[in-house]
């Protein structure tokens, strides 16, 4: 009559250190994708740096205040080209979050009816799945001839605004903003639905039972509840927008000129490595490197200024 106690606990016991055992052994593993990473994306950080040391040591920070890039007489400086990047991922984004969010917001809400509501989630999603080649060619044959006479009255009547300054040349920073913002709507507009689609549904009940409309709901309780994932979702497509290549180099017209007017062609650091680095060598290579290495140092200012922004929020709220 002893040992029945015993032989019943002692399976158990076992169990439990099992189950220890295997939670431990997750997370260890978890901890060791985590940390590798962080080392894949160092490593590949280092190595474009070690590649560009020449270039940072020949030009070092005139390299990105000055205007200049010449292959011909190797002087290299991408301040035209990284604010080309900074301004031309600035305006697809501010053309793709609201048109994101207020997607998002009417797919994850009861405004039609399901069956509905998964059909226009695919299409959105498909989005995500069209090469960037067929991007650039629709931008080209499409929305380029679409732009060119909004530009033309722009420049006719608001030409003394800098941004509306010079008539459309055809590709330009204007044309390859709005297909930029449509290729990163669908992450956007993903993300934003799953993060609302994830809020416990006793906030919008506690929200109308408090009197709340709907819409006061939606602004004032979901959004800053999901606020965090939103921005997430935003800093995962601006992350795309600064490194997208084929479609920009397409439509941008790849200048290196400094110029306010958004109907004038320009340029992004991806589109210059696409079109320079298959026929570049020597002190090229290098100050292409430096290029990429800049590159990523804004993408990680960026997302630091993301991270401070979603704390403060999530502090507010």
């Amino acid at each position: 009559m002893t040992t029945a106690p015993y032989s019943r606990t002692k399976p158990l016991a076992s169990r439990s250190d099992l189950e220890k055992n295997l939670e431990k052994g997750f997370k260890y593993l978890t901890l060791a994708f985590a940390v590798s990473i962080g080392l894949i994306l160092l490593a590949i950080a280092l190595l474009i740096l070690s590649q560009s040391v020449p270039a940072i040591k020949a030009f070092g920070l005139g390299f990105i205040t000055n205007n200049t890039w010449n292959p011909v007489t190797s002087q290299y400086g991408i301040l035209a080209i990284m604010v080309g990047t900074l301004v031309n991922s600035g305006l697809a984004l501010l053309l793709a979050i609201p048109l994101g969010i207020g997607t998002a917001l009417f797919l994850s809400e009861d405004f039609i009816p399901s069956k509905i509501r998964t059909v226009l989630t695919f299409m959105v999603e498909l989005l995500a799945a069209i090469p960037s080649v067929v991007y650039g060619l629709w931008g080209i044959f499409v929305i380029i001839p679409l732009i060119k006479p909004v530009g033309m009255w722009l420049n006719e009547y608001f030409g003394w605004i800098p941004l509306f300054s010079t008539p459309p040349a055809g590709p330009g920073m204007l044309p390859a903003s709005i297909v930029l913002a449509i290729m990163i709507l669908p992450i956007i507009t993903a993300i934003a639905r799953d993060s609302l689609a994830s809020l416990p549904p006793e906030l919008r009940q506690a929200s109308l039972g408090l009197g709340a409309t709907r819409w006061e709901t939606i602004f004032r309780v979901l959004i800053p509840a999901a606020f965090s994932g939103i921005v997430g979702g935003i800093m995962l497509a601006l992350g795309r927008a600064m490194g997208e290549t084929m479609a920009v180099t397409m439509i941008i017209g790849n200048s290196n000129r400094l110029s306010w007017s958004l109907l004038n062609p320009a340029n992004t650091i991806a589109s210059l490595l696409a079109n320079q680095f298959a026929e570049a060598s020597g002190m090229q290579v290098s100050a292409l490197m430096y290029a990429g290495f800049v590159l990523i140092v804004l993408t990680f200012i960026v997302n630091i200024l993301a991270e401070l922004i979603v704390n403060k929020v999530k502090a507010k709220y």
